[in-house]
């Protein structure tokens, strides 16, 4: 009589290892965590017209193809995101976030001399009230971001409808900005996977 033999676990990517896990009880990513995830991914491609191709370049260079496999796979993680139109009830575990982390900084310094050009002239058309669409490639940013959310989220969900307003929609993108610049420096993926779980690890 053959026994049957459990599956075969891939090895993780050493890189995941750079992360601590949190102590939370059922190792699965909390609602915000999810949610933040997907939402800079969504920054991300509003301002990089090939944002969804590179980052599944990113998960090669990063060696990250055993947790994101394929396009499918990478759209399954990021819908665990509660917010979707399409969410998947899933979980999302601890090594796909950090995949997910990594993928995000890794995109994010690509674009770090843009990211701080959009804040600086973002702040400076606030300063003189003059329209955000002064400056084109803001304006598009913003424009792209307000569709790819509109597009993507549900529209029945409360933390949805609390974004109803352009004003708001571009208020939350350029916070997102402001979050992938965050990503850029050194200890970029570090200060990210902290802050995902601020207040929900016990």
């Amino acid at each position: 009589m053959q026994l049957s033999r459990p599956p075969i676990q891939p090895i993780a990517p050493a890189i995941l290892d750079a992360l601590p896990n949190p102590p939370l009880p059922e190792a699965v990513c909390p609602r915000r965590t999810r949610q933040q995830l997907d939402l800079m991914l969504l920054a991300i491609e509003a301002l990089d017209l090939g944002g969804a191709e590179a980052m599944l370049t990113a998960a090669q260079e990063l060696d990250l193809q055993s947790v994101i496999k394929n396009r499918v796979s990478f759209w399954r993680l990021r819908a665990t995101n509660p917010l979707r139109r399409y969410s998947q009830r899933r979980p999302l575990t601890l090594n796909e976030a950090k995949a997910l982390v990594f993928m995000t900084c890794h995109l994010a310094r690509r674009m770090t001399v843009l990211i701080r050009q959009m804040l600086l002239v973002y702040d400076q058309l606030l300063e003189k009230q003059l329209p955000l669409d002064q400056h084109i490639r803001l304006g598009s940013y913003l424009e792209r971001f307000r569709a790819h959310f509109r597009s993507r989220m549900n529209p029945k969900r409360t933390a949805v409808i609390a974004y109803n307003s352009d004003e708001k929609l571009n208020q939350l993108a350029m916070s997102l900005l402001g979050q992938l610049l965050f990503c850029t420096g050194a200890a970029g993926a570090q200060r990210f996977w902290s802050s995902l779980f601020d207040g929900e690890a016990s």
